[in-house]
């Protein structure tokens, strides 16, 4: 009987192709606490250790009566063993796995262990690989620190069994994928839907919006009914957000979208709910070299301009009058509700130092005050309520063309004076000096 079967054997042995480097497989026969012993039909078992069959846990799974693959590395060596590799057979078959998927383009699943130079370390079963930079996104990312430790479909672009080099795409996938999103998500499209979405990137100019494979621009001028300088300041990347289409093209692939527009226009209920004389509060929203612009609310937003500032600061830097973000009175000066713009008024708020001059000092009347500044035309004289009258040279010296008059005055020097005409409108005050 075992001459038998010690026939059958070698008769059994004479078929099958052992050289080193086959993949065969065994069945366990048993398994202690370092050793896997394998059966794979040879005169003498092949043992493996332990740690080749450990899952990513650190846990065992394997026990007797199992079959694996196996890597034969020795056939019935000088001492009549016979070596074995679980780990050889597994990279063995996964590089047969990639070389598959490089030729039908099909994805492999990899998990990325971590960041390394030019891009991220994965690991494909137990084939290291190559994740460049410029291939983990459709769109330029930076760190990605997300991807790590996390299982993922890729592409195979590169093999180099030799080099032991694999270079693997997850844009490619990410690609694939968008485009059939694409595809199905604009059948449902339509123009004035609001849809929910992503914030994928901010710009100077507005934002991306990922709608689920589909990346909308939210412009900047469609955030907010209010002034809008600077996106980050209403949305934040990685926010879900609702947004109203705009407008979209199938062909092209885009599609516009609108925060703004969710919410009511503002300026359709702006002629009822202010009227042109009116005072309101409003919050200063930008200051600029020709005036500054006062938010009366969410979207409502009208100039002052410099003109209108102050009765008698004239040439000075809006900024020495107001600050941004102050609170203020202002008067609604005009609305053009078609060009929807508002002009606002601050100095018309105060009292009117010209007005109120006038109301106190008639023609003739002596008033006293300090010289602020000697011109060739004449004087220019401080008066309460910080505006100015001016002497004219005509009225200094009988020779109006004579300049030799004024050098008998010096500026701060007070003098007294008596109206000679007063334009209120025109903020103007004549004066003569007091004889």
């Amino acid at each position: 009987m075992s001459e038998s079967f010690a026939a059958l054997l070698d008769e059994s042995l004479s078929t099958l192709e052992m050289q080193p480097g086959s993949i065969v497989t065994g069945v366990v026969l048993d398994v202690d606490k370092e050793w896997v012993t394998v059966h794979v039909g040879l005169k003498s078992e092949g043992v493996i250790s332990l740690d080749e069959f450990r899952n990513n846990d650190g846990s065992v799974e394997i026990e007797s009566g199992d079959e694996v693959q196996v890597a034969l590395e020795a056939v019935e060596d000088g001492y009549g063993e016979t070596r074995i590799s679980r780990e050889k057979a597994r990279k063995i078959g996964t590089w047969k796995k990639l070389e598959e998927a490089l030729e039908t383009g099909e994805f492999v699943e990899g998990k990325v262990l971590t960041r390394v130079k030019g891009g991220f370390a994965v690991e494909v079963d137990v084939v290291k690989a190559f994740l460049p930079g410029s291939l983990v996104d459709i769109r330029p990312v930076k760190e990605a620190p997300e991807l790590e430790n996390t299982v993922q479909e890729f592409k195979v672009i590169k093999l180099d069994y030799k080099r032991n080099n694999v270079v693997l795409s997850r844009k490619a996938v990410l690609e694939k994928n968008n485009s059939e999103v694409k595809v199905e998500l604009l059948k449902n499209l339509e123009e004035g839907q609001i849809v929910k979405g992503i914030v994928k990137n901010i710009t100077d100019y507005g934002a991306f919006i990922d709608l689920g494979g589909l990346d909308g621009l939210l412009h900047i001028t469609d955030i907010s009914w209010s002034r809008v300088t600077n996106p980050n300041e209403h949305i934040n990347l990685g926010e879900e957000i609702d947004v109203k289409v705009l407008s979209f093209d199938k062909e092209k692939l885009r599609v516009s979208l609108g925060l703004k527009q969710i919410h009511n226009d503002p300026w359709e209920n702006v002629e009822s709910t202010y009227s042109i004389g009116g005072i309101y509060e409003a919050e200063v929203s930008n200051i600029t070299d020709y005036g500054c612009f006062a938010q009366l609310e969410e979207g409502i937003e009208g100039l002052i301009h410099l003109s209108e500032l102050d009765w008698t600061s004239k040439n000075i830097h809006p900024s020495k009058v107001v600050a941004l973000e102050e609170k203020i009175k202002v008067m609604i000066l005009e609305i053009d509700n078609d060009k929807r713009r508002i002009s606002l008024g601050l100095k018309q708020t105060k009292s009117n130092p010209w007005t109120e001059f006038a109301n106190k000092y008639g023609i003739g009347d002596k008033v006293e005050g300090k010289i602020k500044s000697i011109t060739d035309f004449g004087i220019f004289i401080g008066l309460e309520g910080e505006i100015d009258g001016l002497i004219h040279l005509s009225d200094i010296s009988e020779d109006a063309e004579s300049k030799e008059a004024l050098e008998a005055f010096k500026k701060d020097q007070i003098l007294q004076c008596i109206v000679f005409a007063v334009d209120s409108e025109r903020e103007r005050i004549s004066l003569k000096l007091s004889e």
